[in-house]
């Protein structure tokens, strides 16, 4: 299947994807901040480089979007064009999110994943909610 875009527009749609401060990054952050916690941003010492950083509870956030970390729902669909390069980039992301949990987790750090999909209006506040709780037990 080919692609629905010309290279030209694709480059530019890509370049606008962010690594950092995306908008589900900053829901969750707006959402802790009002519940009284103060974190540390895409902290780079750490594996992985968290998008949340919770010191006090010796917590770790990443919030992951669908597409580039494979998540089993419904947003996540396999790229039917450059299918080898998609595969590979794909499943690398998968195998390097595993490392780097498995480096934090050693070192004593909890690690919690919120996914892309979580964070949609009519689920957004039940999952918060259930988030700061497992945060601050």
């Amino acid at each position: 299947m080919a692609d629905n875009h010309s290279k030209e527009v694709r480059s530019m749609n890509m370049s606008h994807i962010r690594s950092t401060n995306s908008k589900p990054e900053e829901i969750v952050r707006k959402y802790l901040f009002s519940k009284g916690l103060r974190y540390r941003k895409n902290v780079r010492t750490m594996p992985g480089k968290p998008d949340i950083v919770l010191r006090k509870y010796k917590t770790v956030i990443f919030v992951n979007g669908c597409f580039w970390h494979k998540h089993d729902c419904g947003r996540f669909v396999m790229p039917s064009s450059n299918i080898e390069y998609w595969t590979k980039k794909i499943y690398g992301n998968v195998e390097r999110d595993k490392a780097n949990i498995a480096q934090l987790e050693a070192q004593g750090w909890r690690v919690l994943i919120i996914w892309e999909c979580q964070l949609k209006k009519k689920v957004a506040d039940t999952y918060l909610e259930k988030l700061y709780e497992s945060i601050i037990k």
